[in-house]
């Protein structure tokens, strides 16, 4: 007879996890600066990718006019004589093509998704920042096929976010889940190992996706460390006896 199952949940998050938002990000906004060069804004292509990830720094990801700031740092005399909208228009347009060609899910997370689903694990996500953004990039990657529709928590509707360990201890209320039986995969130490971690949950560091936070050391250890998803695979089906 085999071991009964010791996980009733898998949470993974989202950015830099299931898909890589740093590398989306990047070729985004370069597209975005080479579509404004074409339409007659004067500036290099690497000056401009500069300055554009200066705003998003300074005014945040989630901030809705970082072409606009751009405009404004540059100033009018490098505008070419063209309408600002016009310009931030083709910038946003390029932006929005390369979401649609741009946002996977990484390889070695479809894969251990795969298995998991075939083997009726419960799967869900737990993920910061704006719900449309978040949900956006859901449908998008394709990853709503293999979600529990009742296991897909964004901060921007809990009241709570990353770091606050609420967010996890919240999450498995609303699964009915005792946060020992919950494992979660995150790539971020300190958002996402440590307040898990002082939730309860059985926690992995993932460092696979090349985010900023690939290479940064956990201030307390994760259960589990990985550089490819797929490696879960034998510590899920040995450990905690998954029909894996």
């Amino acid at each position: 007879m085999s071991a009964a199952a010791l996980l009733d949940v898998i949470l993974f998050d989202l950015d830099d996890t299931l898909y890589s938002t740093t590398d989306f990000a990047e070729t985004a906004r370069r597209e975005a600066i080479r579509s404004m060069i074409g339409a007659g804004l004067a500036i290099g292509e690497e000056e401009g990718v500069q300055e554009l990830a200066e705003v998003v720094t300074e005014f945040s990801s989630n901030y809705e006019h970082h072409l606009d700031r751009l405009l404004d740092r540059l100033g009018p005399e490098r505008l070419g004589g063209r309408n600002r909208a016009v310009l931030v228009a083709s910038g946003v347009v390029a932006y929005h093509h390369a979401k649609e060609r741009g946002m996977h899910v990484l390889p070695d997370a479809r894969a251990l998704l795969d298995l998991l689903r075939a083997a009726g694990v419960r799967l869900g996500v737990v993920t910061a920042g704006l719900q449309v953004k978040q949900a956006e990039k859901l449908i998008r990657t394709g990853l709503l096929v293999y979600l529990d529709p009742q296991a897909i928590f964004f901060s921007d509707q809990m009241g709570v976010s990353k770091p606050n360990p609420k967010i996890y201890a919240k999450a498995c209320r609303a699964l009915g889940v005792r946060p020992a039986r919950a494992l979660y995969i995150g790539d971020r130490p300190s958002h996402d190992v440590v307040p898990a971690r002082y939730a309860g949950l059985k926690t992995c560091l993932y460092r696979g996706a090349g985010g900023k936070y690939a290479d940064e050391a956990s201030p307390e250890p994760p259960d589990h460390d990985v550089r490819d998803l797929r490696d879960l695979v034998p510590i899920l089906r040995d450990t905690y006896h998954l029909p894996l």
